[in-house]
């Protein structure tokens, strides 16, 4: 087996490394040495994004809210179920993984960024939310799970105010989706207090295999 190349690095503004590893046609980013992501596993994303669209499938025109870019299977999935009319932005707080999808790891989602529906904002999703709203949707495959794994700062939009941001950014009926690997019944509580009717479903990470994967599903009423 080859080993893995090391071919793009970004330093986060805590610190933190963010690394991304080729071995043959695979890819993974990891952050501090941990993996973040692989070009092998991301069924459960793609679930996410879906799942999501399904849910406003009464909207003509939706405009939809992605954080987090990651490898572009999740922009990906969206594009390939929403409808010509739709308006997705995509928040990335990494310019580097922005330039990485335009590149190298373009083609593992038929380079979505190409796409004439798509917006690319290099900007934290919390500065985004407070500035472009309303959303019918926010999807936020942005860290690990509510511990925000990936961005420190992240960990204030699982709060309860955060979620009361996400809150406000969505239009009546909107939806905030978010993507865990791991249940969190803190975060659970959380959703509902804010207001929120909150779905949870565990998906398989790819098809019906693999760790399983949380994805939280909440309708502003």
């Amino acid at each position: 087996m080859k080993a893995l190349v090391q071919i793009g690095t970004v330093i986060a503004n805590d610190g933190a490394k963010v690394v991304l590893f080729q071995r043959d046609e695979d890819f993974q980013i990891r952050v501090d040495g941990l993996e973040l992501m692989n070009s092998r596993t991301h069924g459960s994303e793609e679930d996410l994004a879906t799942l999501s669209v399904e849910r406003l499938k009464n909207r003509t025109n939706p405009a939809v809210l992605i954080g987090g870019l990651g490898m572009g299977y999740t922009l990906r999935a969206a594009l390939d179920v929403l409808p010509t009319e739709a308006k997705v932005v995509v928040a990335e707080f990494f310019e580097a993984v922005v330039e990485w999808n335009r590149g190298p790891l373009g083609p593992l989602a038929g380079r979505p960024l190409d796409d004439s529906r798509v917006v690319v904002r290099v900007e934290d999703v919390r500065e985004l939310v407070r500035k472009d709203r309303p959303y019918d949707a926010i999807i936020l495959d942005v860290d690990n799970g509510p511990s925000a794994f990936t961005v420190k700062s992240n960990q204030h939009l699982y709060s309860e105010h955060g979620l009361k941001m996400l809150f406000a950014s969505l239009d009546p009926g909107g939806l905030l989706a978010l993507w865990s690997s791991y249940p969190d019944p803190w975060f659970e509580r959380r959703v509902s207090k804010v207001g929120f009717e909150l779905e949870t479903k565990r998906v398989r990470a790819r098809g019906k295999k693999g760790p399983k994967h949380t994805l939280f599903f909440a309708t502003k009423p």
